[in-house]
């Protein structure tokens, strides 16, 4: 089965991005580096969120990102690290979930993302999660690593041990 294939590399990269945002200094959420960045809070929220795109992508034919007045779609940015982890946790249940109950075929079926009427891109399911959740999730998780490095924050080891961890080679 596909989902059986995909959910380890799914688990892995969760557990690496929960360990970057453990480490969110909660007195740096405003701070960014440039002035077309996003905020650390709002790249932390961002990242945090692309777990529930799982969620959308293997449940829903499409996503619209609309703001909508009955909150059908809201970006979230961290407010603080134990509302996120918290979210996170619960997106990242949702979308093992959601994999483990996909059907193969299913991952074939077009998903669309769309924002005020507008198609942003629309493609297999299958290449909607590697893509556009965890590809661009380990994106912005890089994005993010700098943003603690910038910071003083040690940065946590992803595929292995960090500078600030000890390379051990």
């Amino acid at each position: 089965m596909i989902s059986e294939m995909v959910l380890p590399e799914f688990e892995h990269e969760m557990a690496s991005t929960r360990k970057v945002l453990e480490r969110i200094p909660e007195d740096k959420l405003g701070w960014k580096p440039h002035d077309k960045s996003m905020t650390m809070g709002r790249l932390a929220g961002h990242v945090a969120e692309l777990a529930n795109w799982g969620v959308h992508t293997l449940k829903l034919d499409q996503l619209d990102l609309s703001p909508r007045a009955d909150g059908t779609y809201e970006s979230h940015s961290m407010t603080t690290r134990e509302d996120t982890l918290q979210k996170f946790d619960g997106w990242v249940a949702e979308a093992k979930e959601a994999l483990r109950s996909t059907p193969d075929d299913a991952f074939n079926k077009t998903w669309t993302l769309t924002a005020k009427g507008q198609t942003f891109l629309s493609m297999p399911r299958g290449a909607v999660l590697r893509n556009v959740v965890l590809n661009h999730m380990i994106h912005h998780r890089g994005q993010l690593s700098v943003y603690l490095r910038l910071n003083g924050v040690p940065v946590p080891g992803m595929y292995g041990p960090s500078a600030d961890e000890g390379s051990g080679f």
